[in-house]
């Protein structure tokens, strides 16, 4: 892989490369995704993380929204100082939740300034959460799909979009995911990031779905290392899909250690990783928890 180029790259084009661009030159990639600090202790300690992996020169990293698009600035802000102070490729992301197609514009123009230009579209979770109803702002958008067209008309942005191996909650079937997928791309969209997946068979699923109806998007996996027994439960709710009963069984087996929970959590993370990468994944989305080490034991597995 060519990330060490990433740091002798000139900052505008480290900032501004299309991520399926690289994806086709470097074969499989590593990205990371941040959550957004709560204040500015937070924010300290995802600086530190972001620089301990910076190190291994990932193909992308991103700053997600909090509940609701309730940390919108603050994630504008973190998104844009990645872009001017770090080697780093930003993938900057945009919900639809509760702003008009004015602010929506506004904060594309404020991701502009900054010099990025991967954009994640994402419809987002409704305002009162997973499970609430979904309910468009009143001079806002309604679909990702509309999100993409949006940005797109805006600049030479390239767009990016959210997949769901395990079926998006509101969606009655896995096939309406994949043509809901091919919306998006007949939008505009470019590649896709999954929701975090546990079933590597689910992931293949929805890349056949989709290459069936005509579609080559690369849809990068998304991981998340289990390093507690409480993230089961929580990551059942947030995917909507409880986890496999194999991962589950292996993790409640060391329940009361938790050092060896986190040990089969980098272990479980590590195989589904190799097995995603066999059946032809581009890349891989680690999802950090605003933490490096889980994340770069993986990392360093996989012999990258």
């Amino acid at each position: 892989m060519a990330h060490g180029t990433a740091s002798i790259l000139p900052r505008a084009e480290h900032v501004t490369r299309s991520i399926p661009e690289v994806l086709a030159a470097e074969g499989a990639s590593y990205s990371f995704e941040f959550f957004p600090p709560k204040d500015d202790a937070a924010e300290q300690a995802l600086w530190e993380a972001i620089r301990r992996l910076e190190a291994v020169r990932p193909t992308f990293v991103s700053v997600t929204y909090g509940a609701g698009g309730s940390t919108q600035d603050r994630t504008v802000r973190v998104t844009g100082r990645i872009s001017r102070e770090t080697t780093l490729t930003p993938m900057a992301h945009l919900t639809c939740v509760g702003r008009s197609v004015a602010q929506l514009r506004q904060v594309v123009g404020e991701y502009a300034d900054a010099g990025v230009r991967n954009v994640l579209a994402l419809r987002g979770d409704p305002p009162g959460g997973p499970g609430s109803p979904w309910t468009a702002h009143p001079e806002g958008l309604d679909h990702a799909d509309e999100l993409v067209a949006l940005v797109k008309g805006l600049g030479t942005f390239t767009v990016g979009v959210a997949a769901f191996p395990d079926r998006h909650p509101e969606s009655p079937s896995l096939d309406h995911d994949a043509d809901v997928l091919v919306r998006k791309a007949d939008a505009g969209a470019e590649f896709a990031v999954s929701q975090f997946v546990f079933d590597a068979d689910a992931w293949v699923r929805l890349r056949d779905r989709v290459v069936a109806r005509g579609r080559d998007l690369p849809i990068i996996p998304g991981l998340m290392p289990v390093t507690n027994v409480r993230q089961v439960e929580r990551m059942a709710q947030l995917s909507g899909t409880p986890l496999p009963s194999a991962v589950v069984a292996r993790l409640e087996a060391v329940a009361d250690d938790p050092a060896a929970v986190r040990e089969v959590g980098v272990q479980v993370a590590t195989e589904l990783a190799q097995r995603l990468l066999a059946e032809g994944a581009q890349g891989l989305h680690f999802y950090t928890m605003n933490r490096s080490t889980a994340t770069l034991e993986v990392y360093a597995n996989l012999g990258v």
